[in-house]
C-alpha cells in the first residue's frame, strides 16, 4: 500500500495492474470497479467455447467481466476508460463491443459536456428564470451552472432526469432535444429539488449538450447498479 501527496491511500486493484484510491468517493461517477477475477482453479475450460486449458492453450481473464477465456475468445484489446486503464486491455468479444461504444462517449460526448451549453434555468416552481451556462466539472462529479448566480448539482444526488424534446421535425426526422428536467437532493437536504433547463441562444450547441447528457445518464445508471 502507498499514498499520494494529498493523503489518499492507494491500494492495488483486483487485476493487480493499477494502483487506485482506497476511497472510491474520489472516482468519477461514470467509473466502474474492476471485477473480481474467476480463480484459475475454478475455470479448467474456456467459459465461451469450452476449450480445455493446458500448457499450450493458456487461460486469459477479461479485464471487464473477470471471466476466464482462451486466447481466441479473449483476443481483443480495447480501451476501458471506465476502469481507468491507460492502455487498451484484453477483453472478451461481448465486453469489447460494449467498451467500444463507451469509448465514443469519452472521446466525443464527454468533451461536449465539459464545454457546456447555454440554457434558461428555472429552479423549483419559481416563476423566475435565469440564462446560465451549464457544464460538467473536470472531475465529472458536478454540473456547474453559471449566470448572474452560481450553483452546483452533484451528479450522485440526481434521482431522476428527463430529456425534453421539441417534437418531430417538419421533414419527419428525429426530434431535437429542447431541454432537461431533473430532480436532485441538494447537499444537506433530503428533500428533492426540481431543476428545469430550456435551450437558449445557441440551440445547436445546447441540443448536442443535452444529447451527450442523455448518454451520460445511461452510464450513471449502469454505474449505480454495479
Amino acid at each position: 500500500m502507498s499514498s499520494v501527496p494529498d493523503g489518499k491511500k492507494l491500494v492495488r486493484s483486483p487485476s493487480g495492474l493499477r494502483m487506485v484510491p482506497e476511497n472510491g468517493a474520489f472516482n468519477s461517477p461514470f467509473s466502474m470497479d474492476e471485477p473480481q477475477w474467476v480463480p484459475d482453479k475454478e475455470c479448467p475450460r474456456c467459459m465461451q467455447c469450452d476449450t480445455k486449458f493446458d500448457f499450450i492453450r493458456r487461460k486469459h481473464h477479461c479485464r471487464r467481466c473477470g471471466r476466464c477465456f482462451c486466447d481466441k475468445c479473449c483476443s481483443k484489446k480495447v480501451a476501458l476508460p471506465r476502469m481507468c486503464f491507460v492502455d487498451p486491455v484484453r477483453q472478451c468479444a461481448e465486453c469489447s463491443l460494449v467498451s467500444q461504444k463507451e469509448v465514443e462517449f469519452y472521446d466525443k460526448q464527454l468533451k461536449v459536456l465539459l464545454g457546456g451549453g447555454t440554457f434558461v434555468v428555472t429552479l423549483g416552481t419559481s416563476d423566475k428564470s435565469e440564462t446560465m451556462t451549464c457544464r460538467l466539472s473536470n472531475n465529472h462529479r458536478y454540473l456547474f451552472l453559471d449566470g448572474e448566480s452560481h450553483f452546483e448539482v452533484e451528479l450522485s444526488r440526481i434521482s431522476s432526469m428527463q430529456i425534453l424534446t421539441d417534437g418531430t421535425s417538419p421533414g419527419g426526422g428525429t426530434s431535437r432535444a429542447s431541454g432537461m428536467l431533473l430532480h436532485y437532493k441538494p447537499m444537506g437536504s433530503q428533500d428533492a429539488q426540481q431543476l428545469q433547463m430550456e435551450v437558449a441562444e445557441d440551440k445547436k450547441v445546447a441540443s448536442l449538450w443535452l444529447a451527450a447528457m442523455h448518454k451520460a445518464a445511461k452510464l450513471l445508471h449502469e454505474a449505480r447498479d454495479q
